[in-house]
């Protein structure tokens, strides 16, 4: 798409979500640019604007696709603002989609905070977490904290779930050991014995019943249930030692989140230690050069690292690097009631903040086929298309005769990077027919949909007792206002 070298844009906000995206001060990026500091903070500020120059240059500097980087984020705010202000709440507000747009553009903040309020208003609304007291609660400088879990998600999202200095601090660990995947687990357990004196003991079901890992401080022993596989037991060996070295580094993340409450922080170093687990089991460079040759094939994968399906599905969402980018996928984990448990995105798939999945997306016929993995295009109302892979797992084993838990993982990504992926050889991506899904029932506005759950909330339900139509919900074309 040709740029207009002369035109003078304000986008602070996009630039300065670009730099932190890259792990850059300020100054860091100003020498990079050829501009000063004090620059850099202005257009940060939108108190100067950003030539369309600059931008190309900060493109060819840091190795950045500038089209990918803004809608990515302003596609997901978009998306957000759009579920918020279709709720009944607001069915008296005309408000023009473009509107909405130019709001998740220009104001992403803004745009945090109404998905926050809206957030905390459905948990009051359901009685979930006692949010109506806390609303109530009138103590001077009370806040209310929205669901941990949404909160840490949007902190992630908003670093497209890309850590820098976790993935360097990875690195250096896996040079400092220098073992093949399949003697990681060795290796891990010897670091913790000879530089932080914790032995790593695998222990009975019979005694670790209810728990798969646990870290005895007191008598610096960490435990790891016969349960847990050998990649599973990498792993916990791995972030039991992200905990112990890499603790300034969470915290160094965690202080550049902002105000935080006490659960959130607690869930977000739990969830970067995670990160740091799984990229010393998967290093960056040798992990994302073998995801490219390889045609990102999730079982090989996880075989050459010695990992699981759901570690690979996992570390695939995060190849974010600047000049060494993967395909940028979406992850969703689903049990067979259609809980949502997981969900990331380096790209840009819509994900519903405040409800399901749609039935007709097959990561949920892979509890029919536990054995087969299984792919799709699937389209949204709007005609963007994407190219998903869904398999369902076991983990981990659970001692009869409790029920063996069960899960899917959904993995995908725009389909105009799909031919890139080994699962698509063959096919004709242009011309595949994509199964119609909406994001979830209540915000879909598709007619005659045999799965639909219940009818969009921005439309007018029609019943009629003489007719009976294969969707359970009729509904007018005009919408709420």
């Amino acid at each position: 798409m040709p740029v207009d070298s002369a035109r003078k844009l304000f986008v602070g906000p996009r630039f300065r979500r670009i730099r932190q995206q890259l792990g850059l001060s300020q100054t860091q990026i100003a020498e990079g640019l050829g501009i000063s500091p004090s620059y850099i903070n202005l257009i940060e500020r939108n108190q100067r604007p950003v030539t369309a120059q600059l931008l190309m240059r900060l493109a060819q500097t840091y190795d950045l696709d500038l089209r990918d980087l803004a809608s990515a984020d302003e596609d997901r705010f978009f998306a957000e603002l759009n579920e918020i202000f279709s709720d009944p709440l607001f069915r008296q507000i005309d408000l023009p989609k473009q509107e909405l747009r130019d709001l998740a553009e220009l104001c992403p903040g803004v745009t945090h905070s109404l998905q926050r309020l809206y957030a905390a208003y459905t948990e009051a609304r359901r009685g979930e977490s006692m949010a109506a007291a806390q609303f109530a609660d009138r103590n001077e400088g009370a806040r209310y904290e929205a669901n941990p879990i949404e909160r840490v998600r949007d902190l992630i999202e908003a670093n497209r779930n890309y850590f820098p200095e976790l993935e360097q601090a990875a690195e250096n660990l896996r040079d400092e050991i220098d073992v093949a995947s399949q003697d990681l687990f060795i290796a891990l357990s010897a670091r913790l014995r000879e530089k932080h004196s914790i032995v790593t003991r695998i222990m009975p079901v019979d005694v670790m019943r209810d728990t798969l890992r646990r870290f005895d401080r007191h008598r610096r022993q960490l435990l790891i249930s016969e349960l847990v596989d050998n990649s599973g037991r990498a792993f916990q060996l791995a972030f039991q030692l992200g905990l112990a070295e890499c603790s300034p580094v969470f915290e160094t993340i965690v202080t550049r989140a902002g105000a935080l409450d006490d659960t959130p922080r607690r869930l977000f170093r739990i969830s970067l230690a995670n990160y740091f687990a799984a990229a010393v089991m998967m290093p960056y460079p040798a992990f994302h050069g073998a995801a490219e040759a390889l045609g990102y094939d999730v079982h090989v994968l996880a075989q050459r690292f010695n990992a699981g399906f759901e570690q690979v599905c996992h570390r695939l969402t995060t190849l974010q690097r600047p000049n060494a980018r993967g395909v940028p996928f979406f992850l969703l984990r689903v049990d067979n009631a259609g809980n949502v448990s997981k969900r990331f995105s380096s790209g840009t798939f819509p994900f519903s903040k405040f409800g399901g999945t749609c039935p007709l997306w097959n990561v949920h016929s892979t509890f029919d086929t536990p054995d087969r993995l299984l792919k799709q295009v699937i389209e949204l109302p709007d005609g963007t298309r994407y190219f998903s892979i869904a398999q369902m797992l076991r983990r981990p084993v659970a001692p009869h005769p409790q029920p063996q838990p069960r899960f899917a993982i959904g993995l995908g990504c725009e389909i105009r990077h799909a031919s890139r992926l080994i699962y698509a050889a063959g096919m004709n991506l242009e011309t595949a027919e994509g199964t119609p899904i909406g994001v979830n029932c209540r915000l879909c506005e598709r007619e005659n949909c045999s799965q639909r759950a219940e009818p969009p909330i921005t439309r007018t339900l029609i019943l009629d007792e003489n007719t009976r139509r294969v969707t359970s919900f009729a509904f007018s074309n005009a919408r709420e206002l």
